[in-house]
């Protein structure tokens, strides 16, 4: 998916406009993550990229493209641009006594 989404479009809702936009870029991620991986993949993994317009956009995690989003309605911008581009990915094997990775403890 690369896509430049227009945020004030007469005639809807900026809050409707917002969710739909939303509802279409997890829908996208889901159908992507239900086709059939390729020989020798775990899992399916997402290039991103965000930004104002698609000379700007930068890298960025999948998980922070929603907050991004809203960054962007609250600063009252007109548009942003969203590159998802599924790959497929190959998880590198855990050491043997490896730990998972914890968060670290507060006081």
């Amino acid at each position: 998916m690369r896509k430049t989404f227009q945020l004030q479009v007469e005639g809807k809702h900026p809050d409707r406009l917002l969710e739909a936009i939303k509802h279409e870029i997890r829908k996208y991620i889901k159908r992507e993550r239900r086709r059939v991986l390729p020989e020798g993949s775990d899992f399916w993994d997402f290039d991103c990229k965000f930004g104002a317009a698609e000379e700007s956009a930068e890298v960025v995690h999948l998980s922070a493209i929603t907050g991004l989003i809203d960054g962007v309605v609250k600063e009252a911008g007109k548009q942003f641009y969203v590159e998802v581009v599924a790959k497929p990915g190959k998880r590198a094997p855990r050491q043997p006594g490896e730990r998972a990775e914890e968060p670290p403890e507060e006081d």
